[in-house]
């Protein structure tokens, strides 16, 4: 393998970046975070990591840190990731996720980057024929989320053909759980994460959870998703950027288990976890909400070795409980101080 990079972690305040950077920490690897703090906190930053406030679309500005602190690689994290909001707000969406990453990946071109890593989604299948769904399924994205994520896919591949920029694309399924020692968790007050909003109904920091859409052709009505552990996605992203350093070529690789769960069971994992029943309310449908995705996740183990050490449901909910208490007992603190 070639040497060790220095690698620029957008987005690496957020939820899944901030993991990512724990997980390059662990590996030896420099890492600089650059984020502008709309949904990720300066908090989720270990100590250590130089973290650069400021917005993804001023390229003169990654380029001063590009060269700064001279980047190799860069994980590219900064975005807009809620799909109901990505059908009433499309614009938004193509501007932060695919005019942003367009420039993002120019400057790349511009100032030498080799690698670069690309989190992406399962969004890009839209609603598949069949299942499990492998990375040469077709793509036809139904919500503006995963058209943009899809065309910023197509910008590094034509990219890395005429320019050579080492890719490694990773189609996210449904991320859950934080860090089980505790480093860091899901930040976002409003996330919509399935799990995220069950242990806040279970801890009272929301009032209920809503149950969108029940009359899905699923076995029990609810849409079905396959669930990943946020660190097990996170040690995918040091593998993936090995690979890349060790001229294993580019990469596209879904990351889930290739399992997949309803929100009904779901909600009952949660339970079975907390011990008593949830507030839970049905409700229509949401916009541009497919009724199953559930991955072929051969590819990343056989070209990574990946071996996920959080695959239960059990322990992503319980991880998930378990930094929901450490928010609301911070919070808690800082009102009777």
């Amino acid at each position: 393998m070639d040497e060790i990079p220095v690698v620029l972690v957008t987005g690496g305040a957020g939820y899944i970046g901030s993991h990512a950077v724990l997980a390059l920490v662990d590996a030896g690897f420099p890492v600089v975070v650059f984020d502008n703090l709309s949904t990720g906190v300066r908090s989720a930053v270990p100590e250590g990591v130089p973290l650069i406030e400021g917005d993804i679309a001023d390229t003169d500005h990654i380029a001063e840190i590009i060269q700064g602190f001279q980047i190799g690689a860069i994980m590219h994290f900064a975005g807009s990731i809620v799909v109901s909001e990505s059908v009433e707000k499309p614009l938004k969406y193509y501007r932060n996720n695919t005019l942003n990453s367009l420039g993002l990946i120019e400057t790349c071109v511009r100032t030498g980057v080799k690698h670069f890593i690309f989190s992406s989604t399962a969004a890009v299948y839209g609603e598949p024929e069949t299942y499990p769904i492998d990375e040469d399924a077709p793509k036809r994205p139904i919500n503006p989320y995963g058209s943009s994520k899809l065309m910023t896919e197509q910008m590094l591949l034509d990219t890395s053909a005429a320019d050579g920029l080492n890719t490694g694309i990773l189609r996210y399924f449904n991320v859950a759980g934080a860090d089980p020692a505790g480093r860091a968790g899901q930040n976002t007050p409003a996330a919509t994460h399935l799990i995220k909003v069950a242990v806040q109904a279970a801890l009272g920091v929301r009032s209920g959870i809503s149950v969108f859409g029940t009359d899905y052709d699923t076995p029990d009505g609810t849409c079905i998703r396959d669930y990943i552990h946020v660190s097990d996605l996170a040690d995918a992203h040091v593998l993936a950027l090995r690979h890349l350093i060790g001229k294993g070529g580019n990469l596209l690789v879904n990351c889930a288990y290739g399992r997949g769960f309803t929100v009904r069971e779901v909600l009952t994992a949660v339970e079975k976890v907390i011990g008593r029943p949830l507030p839970v309310t049905d409700a229509p449908r949401r916009a541009g909400d497919p009724p199953a995705l559930v991955a072929k996740a051969d590819r990343i183990r056989d070209l990574l070795g990946w071996k996920p050490a959080h695959d239960s449901l059990e322990e992503m909910v319980e991880t998930a409980l378990a930094w929901e208490r450490r928010v609301a007992d911070e919070a808690k603190a800082r009102r009777v101080s």
